[in-house]
């Protein structure tokens, strides 16, 4: 499990250090850092993929899109290098990585400075470290597939193999931890599809789940159903972008062991707010099940579901859980600590706070109206 990471002179951050748990929530103000940290963690991804390799890319891999190497640099940075350093279980020495901006037209960052070793947390394969980015696939008829071996496919950075990994795994069973409360309902059954189908309804709303990936077509597909209906089977257009958006991340969350590492940017994109908060506990779930997840997120419902995993559900331990708010400095982050109770140890100005100022502006525009 990642520990801690540090980070010099890469984007915002002059310099700025982070402690990781089994659950890690970045939230915040827009530009403050927040994706700044996660792409510090693929760029040393790069690395791990190729160890040998002279450069990373600021564009292209993970769905970066950083522009060019000056660009990432920090204007007061006293040098062209970038660090980064991950640091994972006690004892072991950390993944120190230094970066250099070879030239201004240059879309890349020359290594020159790299670990002994890659991490492992860094270096998995297929489900065993996911990355997916806000701008996930909305409703498609059709999603991709991946050459890879079965083994090997993840559900993709913008979850574009999601229904061909589900395809290829219906009948995997899901890790004990990580089964829906009821799913003693459907007679213990343990297998991915239909744990994916019962975790759906209890975010979402009810349905049946259909993934196919045709011989011979380079092409997978997703069909919902109306639970307890014989209707026709339902695009993905005419459900919404909700399962869309939501899908892969219970279906990446469901594939994880322990050991994996799970990034997800805005699970909450297009949820009910009750289905963001439904979310949140599922992903403490996940992180109290063994794997290391790290959520990028603007919902205090994601946040409020975490705290009942904690407090409520007792899936996840409170110090196996952090959250950083990022705020208007540069150096990083106020860390939050969780209580067992899933009471938060501090509450900064501007960390979910505005139903308060909104709502107190209610009150006295009310009073001034009698």
């Amino acid at each position: 499990m990642i520990t801690s990471l540090r980070v010099r002179s890469f984007k915002r951050f002059t310099h700025a250090s982070f402690v990781m748990r089994p659950l890690t929530v970045l939230t915040g103000l827009n530009g403050t850092g927040k994706s700044t940290t996660i792409q510090s963690l693929l760029l040393v991804r790069q690395l791990s993929e190729a160890p040998d390799g002279g450069v990373v890319q600021l564009n292209g891999p993970y769905g970066l899109a950083l522009g060019k190497a000056h660009e990432v640099l920090h204007p007061s940075a006293p040098d062209s290098t970038i660090e980064i350093e991950v640091a994972s279980d006690p004892g072991i020495e950390p993944n120190a990585c230094q970066f250099t901006v070879p030239d201004e037209q240059a879309l890349y960052l020359e290594v020159t400075g790299g670990p002994a070793r890659p991490l492992p947390e860094l270096s998995g394969k297929g489900s065993a470290f996911t990355y997916l980015c806000a701008e996930r696939l909305g409703p498609r008829d059709q999603l991709g597939v991946s050459a890879e071996h079965p083994d090997l496919i993840g559900i993709g950075v913008r979850g574009e193999y999601t229904a061909q990994v589900l395809a290829l795994h219906e009948t995997r069973p899901v890790h004990e931890s990580l089964l829906h409360p009821r799913t003693h309902d459907t007679h213990n059954v343990t297998t991915l599809r239909t744990q994916v189908e019962m975790w759906a309804s209890d975010i979402i709303r009810s349905t049946k789940i259909t993934a196919q990936w045709p011989p011979g077509i380079t092409a997978s597909t997703i069909r919902f159903q109306e639970p307890g209906l014989l209707s026709e089977p339902i695009r993905p257009t005419n459900m919404g972008f909700g399962f869309s958006y939501a899908l892969p991340v219970i279906v990446a969350g469901l594939l994880t062991r322990p050991g994996d590492l799970l990034i997800v940017e805005n699970p909450e994109a297009h949820l009910h707010p009750g289905g963001q908060s439904k979310l949140g506990r599922f992903l403490a779930r996940v992180a109290g099940a063994g794997a290391q997840v790290i959520v990028e997120t603007h919902s205090d419902h994601v946040l409020n579901g975490a705290r009942l995993a904690v407090a409520e559900e007792r899936v996840l331990a409170p110090e196996h859980a952090i959250v950083h708010y990022f705020g208007d400095e540069e150096v990083g982050s106020i860390p939050i600590e969780f209580t067992e109770k899933g009471e938060l140890t501090e509450w900064p100005q501007g960390f979910f706070d505005q139903i308060e100022h909104d709502l107190g502006r209610l009150a006295r525009a009310r009073r001034r109206g009698r």
